[in-house]
């Protein structure tokens, strides 16, 4: 067994058995039926489960690679883009060379479609897609976990007990990364560990701390990794967060009882949100590829934090959160007329502004200032490090 088989991609030779077991996997047809067929299925859930099955196993007969595999999913999020958002603009492009594996590090948003931007954006210019860390806290299913491997993701493990235990998981991941950059392909990291529900875009330099580890050597390891890999941020702005509603209720509950619980399946749901909902303009960022010299993790943590708040979009709806939550409020009031003009983006569609006017009405008056200050963090924030 090779030392990264537990947490790699699959390969091509690999391909069709893991379609073969995704499309006899109960979970996997149970979710579908449930979100294509709801009404056949709360009445027929057996034959709904059956129909998606063989829908499934149709759809998916001309798939026997990877390759294959991501370019029916990139048709596929063309119709999502299409169908969910208002626009997909993308800028920094012509910052990349073709051929030059990059290390992407990403705000992070939504758990799925932060780093589907990126790739389909990658893919539609004709640049090779990335490999995506992604957390073994969203593996709960066997196939959440073949689905997420098949598209280039790669596990981060993270419910390991014990500090030893810990430091071997993030070696291994650190060492991974480390090859695949070597190898030539490029990788998608987040930059820090969960969602910024409070619209604060905060790199964690403990994630940071664990990309260099690989590049441990004599001179310290943390500026062979800064000297040696090309870091390039990522700035993923929505008008319009499908899951706002159900952040707002955690950061709530989180604030009223010290923690929030997680319910069984709510990644999932939040998953299936993330992508269905609707998000009006979107917009993907990325910035020129780091020239730093920063002698630690907290010095480029600040760097990444900084380009990322300049790459961000200011949409009506951050607009409106600010001041909305200082009317509520004075102590939510913050100044943020250094924010040139141009930065703020006129209204688009009306339908989005009809969107957030339902979002409010609906919003449960205890969770609302959270509603608010998740869109108004992200305004706070551009006036604090992104000008």
């Amino acid at each position: 067994m090779h030392e990264f088989d537990a947490i790699r991609p699959f390969r091509d030779d690999e391909a069709d058995a893991v379609i073969a077991r995704l499309c006899r996997d109960p979970d996997l047809r149970r979710a579908a039926a449930t979100f294509f067929a709801p009404r056949l299925t709360k009445h027929f859930p057996g034959l709904a489960r059956a129909l998606v099955g063989s829908f499934i196993s149709w759809r998916t007969r001309g798939l026997h690679s990877v390759r294959d595999v991501q370019r029916w999913l990139s048709r596929h999020m063309g119709h999502v883009i299409r169908e969910t958002t208002d626009n997909l603009s993308v800028t920094g492009l012509d910052q990349l060379s073709r051929g030059v594996p990059y290390l992407f590090i990403s705000n992070h948003r939504d758990i799925v479609m932060d780093s589907a931007l990126l790739n389909f954006a990658l893919h539609e210019a004709g640049f090779e897609t990335t490999r995506t860390a992604i957390g073994d806290n969203l593996f709960t299913l066997d196939c959440a976990s073949d689905l997420m491997r098949l598209n280039k993701g790669f596990v981060v493990q993270r419910r390991v007990a014990g500090a030893k235990a810990m430091l071997k998981a993030l070696s291994l991941t650190s060492a991974y990364i480390r090859h695949s950059l070597e190898e030539g392909a490029s990788v998608w990291i987040a930059h820090r560990e969960g969602r910024a529900k409070d619209g604060y875009d905060r790199t964690d330099p403990a994630v940071l701390k664990m990309l260099a580890l690989a590049w441990r050597g004599a001179r310290g390891g943390f500026s062979d990794f800064v000297d040696h890999v090309r870091i390039v941020p990522v700035a993923v702005s929505y008008e319009i967060d499908p899951c706002d509603l159900r952040k707002a209720r955690e950061r709530r509950i989180a604030a009223e009882a010290g923690s929030y619980q997680k319910a069984p399946g709510e990644d999932l749901r939040s998953m299936i949100e993330g992508i269905m909902g609707y998000k009006g303009r979107v917009h993907v960022h990325i910035g020129a590829p780091l020239s730093s010299s920063a002698a630690d993790a907290d010095a480029l943590a600040l760097e990444l934090d900084r380009s990322i708040a300049r790459g961000l979009r200011l949409y009506p709806t951050h607009a409106n959160a600010l001041a909305l939550a200082a009317e509520t409020s004075a102590n939510a009031a913050h100044d943020t007329r250094s924010i040139p003009g141009e930065r703020w983006l006129p209204v688009g569609n009306a339908r989005v502004m009809q969107t957030w006017s339902r979002r409010l009405e609906t919003c449960p008056q205890s969770d609302r200032p959270f509603l608010l200050s998740g869109y108004a963090n992200t305004a706070i924030n551009v006036a604090n490090n992104g000008l």
